[in-house]
């Protein structure tokens, strides 16, 4: 089932419960089927969600703070949100604010008190004006993204506390991989920042066209003659859906439409936006894949024992459902699919300098962060998430595979029209960076 709730339901719920939608990038409540959470079953073994310990980069710094390594820095305008982003190495650069009312702490939040988001490849920041809590997801490279919210109280051992399942009645469902995943929602935004009942929703990503991107979103930046749902609210109560697309169009000077003066930087950058669309789908795959490889792999080797077969051997459905999530993997890694801008994109802030800087570098100064943002978002279009640690602890049955038909794509072996995007160039530039630059290259990658 699938809806946007009424006011009257969050009047009723209790905040605590609630925290379970709090998902830093959505617009609509989402409540999965029992079968898409039933196709990986991640809270029994091999996976087990909630009880196996962690080791994400939030779980790292809670534990510098029990060993009395270090004391977060409470600040009176907000709170522990600036020390958490300096602890955490996240750029508040990287800020985007989103309206709607989509959070657990939806009272504080409204167009005029936007909440505030920021990120880096690995971790997600949420904080709300006069809100209760920091807001944190933070991804673990094998057990996938972990929620966690931090009190803005000032104590001496502040604490960042883990959620033990609810956040997965909103966090693993079709629209995150069917795994405890992120995603980014765009909606129909009334006066007060709720939802509107009964208007189309979209979740968005790198593929999802310019016009369906960022309603209930702060956008600033300039896009040329393309269009999108960010900076406005739908105040036609017959026609919610037609939006004054023109009025919330290439605005670099969000204290034009907004109050910014509360928030760490001035911008919500359009950047930071399309960054953050990719990443999350990217990331989303990666955690699907670990835990699909595991779950088919632990389940032949059940088998394996019960019918005192070799414990390598590969049930033929096993090798389909490691096909299967790396065929999706490869589509995501190379921007399949991606939508084609038709004008030249730019941030309002130095996040694409920021984002682009702590790139691995080939002999010719190119990286798999440098942007396009003229008719695509990567001028090198293999993602850069390629090097992140949940990539690198993909199990090798996956890991194995994807970097085979990652080459077959680069030489031409794979002309699949999924990749007809990538010209001659692309291949061979994306080969060359990578054979620099990743160091876990199987050797036939050399030759």
């Amino acid at each position: 089932m699938s809806a946007i709730l009424s006011d009257r339901f969050w009047d009723r719920f209790s905040p605590r419960l609630l925290w379970c939608c709090f998902l830093l990038f959505w617009g609509q409540i989402v409540f999965p089927t029992n079968s898409a959470l039933g196709q990986l079953e991640f809270e029994r073994p091999p996976i087990d969600y909630n009880i196996t310990p962690v080791n994400d980069r939030v779980a790292k710094l809670q534990q510098r703070i029990d060993r009395g390594e270090l004391t977060l820095r409470f600040d009176e305008k907000h709170g522990y949100l600036p020390d958490v982003l300096k602890q955490l190495d996240i750029s508040p650069s990287s800020q985007i604010l989103v309206f709607s009312k989509t959070s657990f702490q939806l009272r504080c939040i409204s167009p005029k008190r936007p909440r505030a988001l920021y990120f880096d490849e690995s971790t997600y920041i949420g904080w709300v004006q006069g809100g209760t809590v920091v807001e944190v997801a933070s991804v673990d490279p094998q057990q996938g993204t972990i929620f966690y919210t931090l009190d803005q109280k000032k104590v001496k051992k502040p604490k960042f506390v883990r959620d033990r399942g609810r956040c997965l009645i909103c966090h693993a469902s079709s629209r995150t991989a069917a795994v405890p995943g992120l995603l980014l929602r765009s909606v129909y935004t009334g006066r007060t920042g709720h939802p509107l009942a009964g208007t189309r929703t979209f979740t968005t990503d790198y593929r999802s066209p310019f016009i369906e991107r960022w309603g209930g979103w702060y956008v600033s930046g300039t896009h040329g003659a393309l269009r999108h749902m960010g900076n406005v609210i739908s105040s036609n109560h017959s026609q919610p859906e037609k939006l004054d697309m023109e009025f919330g169009a290439n605005v670099t000077d969000l204290s034009k439409i907004v109050d910014i003066k509360p928030y760490l930087k001035p911008h919500s950058d359009l950047v930071a936006l399309m960054i953050l669309e990719h990443q999350t789908r990217m990331q989303n795959l990666i955690i699907r894949a670990n835990f699909e490889a595991r779950s088919a792999i632990h389940y032949d080797e059940e088998m394996n024992r019960l019918f005192k077969r070799p414990r390598n051997f590969r049930t033929e459905s096993t090798k389909r459902r490691i096909a299967a999530v790396t065929s999706k993997l490869l589509e995501c890694l190379l921007f399949s699919d991606e939508f084609k801008l038709t004008s030249k994109v730019s941030g309002s802030s130095n996040f694409a300098k920021e984002f682009a800087r702590p790139g691995l570098r080939d002999h010719k100064d190119r990286s798999l962060r440098d942007l396009d943002l003229q008719t695509r978002l990567m001028k090198y279009p293999c993602s850069y998430m390629i090097y992140s640690k949940s990539f690198d602890s993909l199990p090798e049955a996956v890991k194995s595979k994807v970097y085979f038909g990652l080459w077959e794509i680069l030489k031409g072996k794979n002309t699949s029209k999924k990749y007809s995007h990538l010209s001659k160039t692309d291949r061979r530039t994306i080969l060359e960076i990578l054979r620099t630059t990743k160091k876990d290259l199987p050797v036939y990658w050399k030759s």
